[in-house]
């Protein structure tokens, strides 16, 4: 596949990307190392310390259990999501379509915009959680990895399908089935998040970057290479390069590709792992090529025309941030009329053509294009169905993997 030649961007996209950059709290934030990866609690003494802390032991609920639901009396519901992660007015003093929502069903959105990251966000609604509480939150949004442990814990409650026609029909075909919840039984994705090649063409000589074999063993491109300090994202993208599947691998798979990092570390082939701040450097052309987001790409060209991207013949890897029901929330049925109308596309266009991340609603693009038919042409944004048959995920881990690879990452990466 040929990388994307950036087409010029409309001046409402401008302003979205320079809004989130400098925020300070927006879509780069959103791609930090706590947020995409479960090394903030290695950091902090091991994933178990999540259940330190006068935090109650976890128990597993009936993840199939009925709870009272005051939606029918009570016309409301609150919902927790990332920053910048929902459409705003050109005043920035309202949310277009929270507001139609409410006008068009009379259900009032609390919005807020508590989560941080995952690892922090995990810790704050654990106690109730565990405790069978109310989290005083009806819909949640948590990256694939999060959104699996909640519900393997049985702290999700199960949706509806006569509450959510939208969603069922319209969810794209490579966001429907993962492995973590086979059919949507728990979940919707509210976005995706590719993870690419991105190449600054100047550093590069005016050659294209589009494997990760070529990261890894190019000479010219010796000490400005930089990978992800996420180990889903850096782990899954070797992994491919070496014929492997991420929703299968072994254990030695995965000792093969931390192997195969460790040489490139220790050639200095790798100058650094990087949360979201190889951005910088990949546009001055300190880094000339790199494992990276597809948001911080969509961004960085709308200021450099010399950022590129290349999705690698042998795929590349997509996660998602995911919209859950806690347990015991108080507002099931308001909150599964919201997942539905976030998947109609005319509703769905609006929000993409904001926040720039993979839309996971199919028959979108029509739409989109009335609002701006360059974001609609863009493959980081509407993946084509060649882009979209290379997508894999990394598959869920148990609690021992989960920790045992995290340790093994973290000692590649001097973390």
């Amino acid at each position: 596949m040929e990388s994307y030649e950036p087409e010029r961007l409309s001046s409402a996209q401008l302003a979205a990307m320079r809004r989130s950059l400098n925020s300070g709290r927006g879509a780069l934030t959103r791609r930090s190392l706590l947020r995409a990866s479960g090394m903030g609690a290695l950091a902090l003494g091991g994933i178990g310390t999540l259940g330190a802390c006068g935090i109650p032991p976890a128990k597993r609920a009936d993840a199939g259990a009925a709870v009272d639901d005051h939606s029918a009396e009570e016309k409301e519901l609150t919902f927790s999501n990332w920053t910048e992660y929902m459409d705003v007015s050109e005043d920035e003093k309202s949310r277009p379509t929270l507001q139609a929502f409410t006008k068009r069903t009379g259900i009032r959105v609390k919005y807020t915009e508590d989560i941080n990251d995952n690892v922090e966000f995990f810790g704050k609604i654990k106690p109730q959680l565990a405790a069978g509480q109310n989290t005083g939150r009806d819909l949640i949004c948590v990256t694939d990895w999060l959104a699996a442990r909640i519900i393997r814990l049985g702290w999700a409650q199960k949706l509806d399908p006569a509450n959510l026609p939208h969603a069922f029909a319209n969810v794209s075909a490579q966001f429907r089935t993962p492995d973590w919840d086979p059919g949507r039984a728990y979940s919707y994705p509210w976005t995706g998040i590719p993870t690419v090649i991105a190449y600054n063409v100047k550093a590069t000589g005016g050659r294209k970057v589009d494997s990760v074999t070529q990261l890894l063993d190019d000479p010219k491109l010796k000490g400005r290479v930089s990978f992800l300090s996420e180990m889903r994202d850096s782990i899954g993208m070797t992994l491919l390069d070496q014929g492997k599947d991420p929703g299968k691998f072994t254990d030695a798979d995965f000792d093969g590709a931390i192997g195969r990092l460790q040489k490139a570390v220790d050639r200095k082939q790798i100058r650094r792992f990087t949360g979201n701040d190889y951005t910088a450097d990949l546009s001055k052309g300190d880094i000339a090529a790199c494992v990276g987001w597809a948001g911080d790409v969509i961004q960085l060209q709308a200021d450099n025309p010399d950022i590129r991207f290349a999705i690698p013949a042998a795929g590349y890897i997509t996660s998602s941030d995911n919209l859950l029901v806690p347990a015991q929330a108080r507002h099931k049925t308001n909150a599964e009329r919201l997942i539905d109308y976030y998947y109609e596309p005319p509703v769905a266009a609006q929000l993409a053509a904001y926040i720039n991340y993979v839309c996971p609603v199919d028959g979108v693009r029509d739409e989109l294009a009335k609002i701006d038919k360059s974001m609609a042409s863009n493959t980081l944004i509407l993946p084509d169905e060649e882009m979209a048959a290379k997508s894999r995920s990394f598959r869920s881990l148990s609690t021992e993997e989960e920790t045992a690879y995290e340790e093994k990452f973290a000692r590649l990466i001097g973390a």
